[in-house]
């Protein structure tokens, strides 16, 4: 089943259970992926791939208005923010851990013969191509600048 009819089942069930956080934050979902695909002009279906980066630019905006609010002592907006980033996150693949991440980063390096940071975009572009979805671009960047410098 693609991750589209996942949301739409999803959102189905929190309409049924009357599910406030979930529904907003798969509504925002569904209209991004609704938006992404008459962008065009034609509907089409998207891969996989456009979809996980939907979600995880969903994710995101969420998680940075939630410290955004946090920051400014508004815990009462920030709490539904974070509630909405984890009910899509849980459509994202497993998230790999700093470890699994920093090892392909290695191999990455080892295998393009990158020497500086002169390298960092061509690793970049490799790793974020590898760990599509399943690992994010700023700890990603954080990793490949210390394994460069």
């Amino acid at each position: 089943m693609s991750l589209q009819q996942d949301v739409m089942s999803a959102l189905k069930v929190a309409m049924k259970t009357k599910d406030q956080v979930a529904l907003t934050a798969l509504r925002a979902v569904k209209s991004a992926i609704l938006l992404a695909q008459t962008e065009r002009g034609v509907k089409e279906d998207l891969s996989e791939e456009q979809e996980l980066k939907i979600l995880q630019k969903q994710v995101k905006q969420r998680k940075d208005s939630a410290a955004i609010y946090l920051e400014q002592g508004r815990e009462d907006l920030a709490a539904p923010e974070l509630a909405e980033a984890e009910v899509i996150a849980q459509f994202l693949p497993e998230a790999l851990t700093n470890e699994e991440i920093e090892k392909v980063v290695v191999a990455t390096i080892d295998q393009i013969g990158a020497s500086g940071m002169k390298d960092m975009g061509k690793v970049m572009g490799i790793v974020n191509k590898e760990l599509a979805g399943r690992a994010d671009g700023k700890t990603i960047s954080t990793i490949v600048k210390s394994k460069l410098s």
